[in-house]
Protein backbone atom coordinates (compact mmCIF):
# COMPACT_ATOMS: atom_id res chain seq x y z
CA UNK A 1 0.00 0.00 0.00
CA UNK A 2 2.98 2.44 0.96
CA UNK A 3 3.96 1.77 -2.95
CA UNK A 4 0.53 3.13 -4.53
CA UNK A 5 0.90 6.13 -2.08
CA UNK A 6 4.21 7.00 -2.97
CA UNK A 7 3.38 6.89 -6.49
CA UNK A 8 0.34 8.98 -6.09
CA UNK A 9 1.99 11.62 -4.01
CA UNK A 10 5.03 11.81 -6.97
CA UNK A 11 1.79 12.25 -9.66
CA UNK A 12 0.79 14.87 -7.38
CA UNK A 13 3.61 17.07 -7.09
CA UNK A 14 4.45 16.59 -10.67
CA UNK A 15 0.98 18.07 -11.49
CA UNK A 16 1.17 21.02 -9.10
CA UNK A 17 4.42 21.85 -10.26
CA UNK A 18 3.10 21.46 -13.52
CA UNK A 19 -0.05 23.32 -12.91
CA UNK A 20 1.86 26.41 -11.09
CA UNK A 21 4.69 26.49 -14.32
CA UNK A 22 1.88 26.54 -16.35
CA UNK A 23 -1.08 28.53 -15.19
CA UNK A 24 0.47 30.81 -12.47
CA UNK A 25 -0.90 34.52 -13.40
CA UNK A 26 2.45 36.73 -13.92
CA UNK A 27 1.03 39.12 -11.12
CA UNK A 28 2.22 36.38 -8.50
CA UNK A 29 5.54 36.33 -9.41
CA UNK A 30 7.75 33.75 -11.37
CA UNK A 31 10.06 30.74 -10.37
CA UNK A 32 14.08 30.99 -10.46
CA UNK A 33 13.91 28.29 -12.27
CA UNK A 34 11.87 25.18 -14.05
CA UNK A 35 14.05 22.58 -13.44
CA UNK A 36 13.96 23.44 -9.62
CA UNK A 37 10.44 23.84 -9.83
CA UNK A 38 9.45 20.76 -11.68
CA UNK A 39 12.21 18.96 -9.29
CA UNK A 40 10.75 20.44 -5.93
CA UNK A 41 6.78 19.24 -6.54
CA UNK A 42 7.27 15.22 -6.48
CA UNK A 43 9.89 15.53 -3.82
CA UNK A 44 8.41 17.59 -1.08
CA UNK A 45 5.40 15.65 -2.09
CA UNK A 46 6.66 12.20 -1.19
CA UNK A 47 8.50 13.48 1.87
CA UNK A 48 4.81 14.70 3.56
CA UNK A 49 3.60 11.63 2.30
CA UNK A 50 6.51 9.43 4.06
CA UNK A 51 6.04 11.60 7.31
CA UNK A 52 2.60 11.25 7.41
CA UNK A 53 2.61 7.59 6.76
CA UNK A 54 5.30 7.55 9.63
CA UNK A 55 2.83 9.23 11.70
CA UNK A 56 -0.30 7.83 10.93
CA UNK A 57 0.68 4.68 9.75
CA UNK A 58 -1.03 2.25 7.17
CA UNK A 59 -4.48 2.58 6.23
CA UNK A 60 -4.95 6.42 5.90
CA UNK A 61 -4.46 6.84 2.27
CA UNK A 62 -6.57 10.12 1.69
CA UNK A 63 -5.12 11.78 4.57
CA UNK A 64 -1.47 10.90 3.18
CA UNK A 65 -2.09 12.09 -0.22
CA UNK A 66 -4.18 15.25 1.20
CA UNK A 67 -0.84 15.74 3.40
CA UNK A 68 1.42 15.23 0.13
CA UNK A 69 -0.76 17.60 -1.74
CA UNK A 70 -0.18 20.38 1.33
CA UNK A 71 3.31 19.78 1.42
CA UNK A 72 4.06 20.35 -2.26
CA UNK A 73 1.92 23.51 -2.61
CA UNK A 74 3.44 25.04 0.10
CA UNK A 75 7.84 24.55 -0.58
CA UNK A 76 6.51 25.29 -4.25
CA UNK A 77 5.39 28.87 -2.88
CA UNK A 78 8.98 29.67 -1.31
CA UNK A 79 9.87 28.95 -4.48
CA UNK A 80 8.52 31.96 -6.57
CA UNK A 81 9.59 35.06 -7.22
CA UNK A 82 7.94 38.37 -6.78
CA UNK A 83 6.93 40.47 -9.99
CA UNK A 84 9.12 43.18 -10.88
CA UNK A 85 7.34 46.56 -9.94
CA UNK A 86 7.67 49.15 -12.43
CA UNK A 87 10.23 51.55 -10.89
CA UNK A 88 10.34 55.08 -10.84
CA UNK A 89 12.68 57.09 -11.13
CA UNK A 90 13.51 60.55 -8.88
CA UNK A 91 14.05 62.90 -11.47
CA UNK A 92 10.53 62.35 -12.90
Amino acid sequence: MILWEALGSVLIGLAVSYGALRWLPPRYGHFRSRTLALSTGPVAALFGALLTHSVLGPGHTLATLGVSLGVAVALLSLLLRPAARARRSATA
